[in-house]
């Protein structure tokens, strides 16, 4: 499945890109037509800390599925999009 990662307004290091690519990778275990996938990392511009947003589009055959969350760290909105959207496959 091909990812593209795009970081607006900041830019991503490897470590953020390597943690986007392995949590969006697992969610091929639940759906094999999975074709490719776009993620969106933005920092929004509230004043609180929770401004990192993660948007994740997941293609497949006939679907689209879609997250967004809004977190404290682009790594817990990754991770809670993702669960957004294995309940979605599932």
């Amino acid at each position: 499945m091909e990812t593209n990662i795009q970081s607006v307004h900041f830019d991503a290091d490897k470590k953020l890109i390597a943690h986007v690519e392995e949590k969006v990778g697992k969610l091929k275990t639940f759906h094999e037509g999975l074709i490719n996938c776009d993620v969106i990392l933005r920092l929004d511009k509230a004043d609180n800390s929770n401004n990192k947003v993660a948007e994740i589009k997941l293609h497949a055959p006939g679907h689209e599925l879609f997250a967004k969350k809004q977190c404290s760290t682009f790594e817990e909105a990754v991770d809670t999009a993702c669960d957004a959207l294995k309940t979605q496959i599932k």
